[in-house]
Parts: C-alpha cells; structure tokens; sequence
C-alpha cells in the first residue's frame, strides 16, 4: 500500500510554533513522515517567518519518535556539501536513524539574489550538484579519508568524526524529474528518488526510465525507492474543495489532470490508488495552509483508515 506523509513549504510562515504543532500532529495521526523545503523566502514578497532547516530538523529527531523526516530538498547551492553531510549524520544519530538527507542544485533565484549565493546557470548549477553530491555520498559512506580536486570542491584527507550511526549515514534522496542529468544522478547515487508534481502517466514513463539506469549500473529497481511530492487541495465539504482549486485559478480536475491531489476523500482515494499503480511508493502531500491541523485530521482519516 502506498506511504502517505506530509511535506511543509516552510518559507510560508514557519515558526517554532507551528512547527511544533505540526510535528506532533503528523507523528500523533500515523502519517509516515514530515518533510519540509529548505528556502530562505518566498520567491515574491512580502517576506515572512522560515525557520532555519537543520535546526528544526535537530528539534524533530529529539522531539518525536517514529516519523521519518528530512528536506525536499536542501540545495548544494547555499549549502556546504560538507556540512550537509556533516549536519545530516549527527540528526540522523539524533533521531535514531530516521533521515533521509534530500539533496538538490537549488533553483529559486530571489533568495539567493538576497543573500549573495551564485546560482548559476542551469549547466554550471547541475556540474556543481553533481560535484556536491559525490562530497556527501563520499564522506557518509568511505571509511577512509576523502580526497576530492573538482571545480567548485575540494578536500584533502578529510574524514568525519564521530563516523554516522548507520552505516554509510542516512540514505540519499536525489528530488528532480530531469532526464538528461537527474534520473542518471539518482541511478547511481540515491536511496531515493523523488519527482515533484507529475501527472501517474508521466511518473510511469520517469520510473521506468529509473529501471533501466539502474539496470545499466548494476543496481536492481528495488535498491532505489520511488516517491512523490505533489500539491493538496482537499476537502470534506466539496463547495469549499472547489474554491481552494478557484483560488490557484483552476478547476479540480485540471489540479488533478497536472498530477495533483484535489477533492473530497474519495476522489483523493482514487487518485493516490492512481500513483501506486504507476509505481510510486510513497506519496508526500503538499499540506499549504500551516494552521489548519482540523483539515490534517481529516485528511488523515480519509487516506490512512
């Protein structure tokens, strides 16, 4: 049966308190897990609260017991590859072993207009990602010390003490639907792929693609979990269900024809039974609207029984 967790854009009013709230709903109504993007601000004013990542991350790994967690994803761009890896291992230890360290190359160019991070164009970005990502892959999983000389990092002998808990750390989520760069990234680094916001037909067609990168690479389908972050719009009361669609300027079928989940709980029903046909294996539901916990509730008893 397919996983149903809980996926926050934190840039969207985040706080301590709603934070915690949030976090012990997901853990308290059985969701599977909680993920959160990892973003400055928003990517047009006004500006409000978002709280920082890896500190709330830690504050979670303490504070519940059974939820997995982790970011969609956090970006190599304004993130030390270093670091990640080095923040990653100790709240994975924290939480005893309920990361998943999602990685991407970053994408939102008014945050790091803001604060002074180079994107880059998409060519150099991806080079950079991949670069980042073998740092992480290398010293989460070497026991030796790890030397690297690529264009944008480099280490000498560098080791992480103490090593992680788990062997070779917390899996690795490459989050993306690229063909040319993403998909082969996944193929040979990833624990996890995650696509965002794609009809089940177009899943299909990615995940199959994944199939066979990872046949190429020796690796079997199984070795590589398959996941989906998409947007909700769910209701209990279907006029209200149609004005949150009215809202985004569309109607629930057209949310739902792009791939997202929209509608009363038996439409959200069919469609998440649509997902695991195409292969998804766990489904994270964009939840909008941080103080509705009523809504949470329900929505819980709509898709977890």
């Amino acid at each position: 049966m397919i996983e149903v967790a809980i996926m926050i854009e934190a840039q969207n009013g985040l706080n301590w308190a709603r934070w915690k709230r949030i976090a012990r709903a997901t853990e308290d109504l059985g969701f599977v897990g909680l993920y959160r993007s990892d973003h400055f601000t928003n990517t047009r004013p006004p500006d409000i609260d978002s709280l920082e990542l890896w500190v709330s991350l830690a504050w979670l790994a303490d504070n519940t017991t059974r939820i997995e967690f982790g970011p969609l994803v956090t970006p190599i761009s304004f993130r030390s590859p270093v670091f990640t890896a080095r923040m990653a291992k100790d709240v994975d230890d924290l939480s005893g072993g309920r990361l998943t360290l999602g990685l991407g190359a970053g994408w939102q160019d008014r945050e790091h207009t803001q604060f002074g991070f180079d994107l880059m164009e998409p060519g150099p970005r991806f080079d950079r990602f991949e670069e980042g990502v073998q740092v992480v892959y290398r010293l989460l999983r070497e026991q030796q010390p790890v030397s690297f000389s690529g264009e944008h990092f480099q280490l000498e002998e560098a080791s992480l003490f103490p090593p992680p808990a788990r062997p070779g750390g917390p899996p690795i989520l490459i989050g993306g639907r690229g063909w040319k760069r993403t998909l082969p990234l996944a193929a040979r680094y990833a624990e996890e792929w995650n696509c965002v916001m794609v009809s089940a037909e177009g899943f299909s067609k990615l995940n199959a693609r994944l199939d066979q990168l990872l046949a190429e690479r020796d690796r079997g389908p199984g070795e590589v979990r398959r996941s989906l972050m998409t947007g909700t719009f769910f209701s209990v009361d279907e006029a209200d269900a149609r004005r949150k669609a009215e809202a985004r300027g569309q109607t629930l079928d057209q949310l739902q024809r792009q791939g997202m989940i929209a509608g009363m709980p038996s439409q959200v029903v069919d469609q998440l039974g649509r997902f695991e046909e195409a292969g998804v294996q766990r489904i994270m539901l964009q939840w909008l609207d941080l103080d509705d916990l009523e809504g949470l509730e329900a929505l819980a008893r709509t898709v977890l029984g």
